[in-house]
């Protein structure tokens, strides 16, 4: 079986006490027999190939992350199709004054995360979509972690459920994949 190209998002990289180098992030994938292993960013995007299929490499990858750290890691693999599938499919435009998100996780999150949205009150312009079983926000620059929506995404339940990037993100990830 020939290699594929993966992307692994990982969860709470460099944010509330969890900090790690991405260099020595990759030094762990390297060790795991994953192959033409690089970051994007310092906020956990490790692009790699390997023969092994996603579900089985979130499980080798959680456990040695988490045994190198020292800490409970969760991360998401995504190929590229689909990484280009999450970036191709933004229902909304850019603009300067917006943060566009999208998320990776769990089958089904979306839907959770659409009835969460749903449900909290919102920011003047702040809205959600699912395209294709993604999900995306759109929400004004400078409110991300002052919206009620923002803060439910911080809520430890979730932590093993998803993790989100900014569009630009996932547009310099597929670049490098």
């Amino acid at each position: 079986m020939a290699n594929k190209s993966y992307c692994a998002f990982l969860r709470g990289v460099n944010v509330k006490g969890t900090n790690m180098k991405m260099t020595e992030v990759c030094s762990v994938f390297e060790r795991i027999s994953m192959e033409g292993v690089s970051s994007v960013l310092a906020s956990g995007n490790i692009l790699f190939s390997s023969e092994k299929d996603e579900t089985e490499l979130k499980m080798i990858l959680e456990k040695a992350v988490s045994e190198h750290f020292k800490y409970e890691a969760f991360l998401f693999v995504k190929d590229k199709n689909e990484v280009a599938q999450i970036f191709n499919n933004n229902p909304f435009t850019a603009h300067v004054d917006f943060h566009i998100y999208g998320f990776v996780g769990l089958a089904g999150i979306e839907e959770l995360l659409m009835a969460e949205f749903e449900s909290s009150d919102k920011i003047e312009d702040e809205e959600a979509k699912i395209v294709a079983n993604n999900f995306y926000w759109k929400v004004p620059k400078g409110n991300t972690l002052g919206s009620e929506f923002g803060k439910i995404l911080g809520r430890k339940k979730l932590k093993d459920s998803l993790t989100s990037r900014n569009m630009n993100t996932f547009e310099k990830v597929l670049k490098k994949m």
